[in-house]
Formats: C-alpha cells, sequence, structure tokens
C-alpha cells in the first residue's frame, strides 16, 4: 500500500515537470527570473527615416522575459529600434544612422545572449 502511495506521488511529480519542460521550451513559462505579468518593453520610434534594417540571430532566448531584455537593450542604442522574434531566435533592427555592428553585438551579448550573425 505504501509502495503505491510513493509511486502516484513520484508519477504525479513528473507529470508536472514534463508539463513544465514543455512550456518552457515553447517559451510560454516565466523562466530567467522573468514572470509571465512582465509587460514587453514599448515600440521605440525611431527620431528620423528609417535608413535600414540589420537581422540579427540570436542564441539563448527561452522565453519572453529573454526577448524584453534584449529589446530593451538594443533600443538603448542610439538611432536603433528593435522587434525580437523569440520564434525566429532573431531580432530586426531599424536604424535612423549609421550603427556599428559591434555595438549591436555588444548590447545583445551585455543582456546575457550570444549573437550568432547579423546581417
Amino acid at each position: 500500500m505504501a509502495d503505491g502511495i510513493i509511486l502516484l506521488v513520484v508519477v504525479v511529480i513528473l507529470v508536472f515537470a514534463v508539463k513544465g519542460s514543455i512550456k518552457h521550451l515553447r517559451g510560454e513559462s516565466p523562466c530567467c527570473g522573468g514572470g509571465s505579468s512582465e509587460l514587453p518593453p514599448e515600440e521605440k520610434k525611431l527620431d528620423g527615416p528609417v535608413l535600414g534594417k540589420k537581422t540579427i540571430q540570436i542564441r539563448g532566448m527561452s522565453c519572453e522575459h529573454c526577448v524584453n531584455r534584449v529589446t530593451k537593450a538594443l533600443n538603448q542604442v542610439e538611432g536603433a529600434a528593435a522587434k525580437v522574434s523569440l520564434r525566429g531566435k532573431k531580432a530586426v533592427v531599424s536604424y535612423d544612422r549609421e550603427i556599428d555592428d559591434a555595438a549591436l553585438r555588444k548590447a545583445v551579448e551585455d543582456a546575457g545572449y550570444e549573437v550568432v550573425s547579423i546581417a
């Protein structure tokens, strides 16, 4: 009888662990110290007309909290406005002046993520 109860408790714990892992991998859970109630950053408006766009492939994002961190970091670069996609693991950065790739790379890396490429 006691063995059955212990087995049932272990099975219930495993079910919740697997459900949580699946949500985490889909980017639907509050990992990285973030919370599901965190609001996304406001969309940044550029001062001048858009001169171009750069796409940054990013490794290490796993949830909306990660997206918010990368968005905030890139939006702090003068002349840049970012839209970050968790599903695509990328950021599309519009700019109204020339921005060095190194500045964008530094912003992403300082937020704790890895830049795979900038195109």
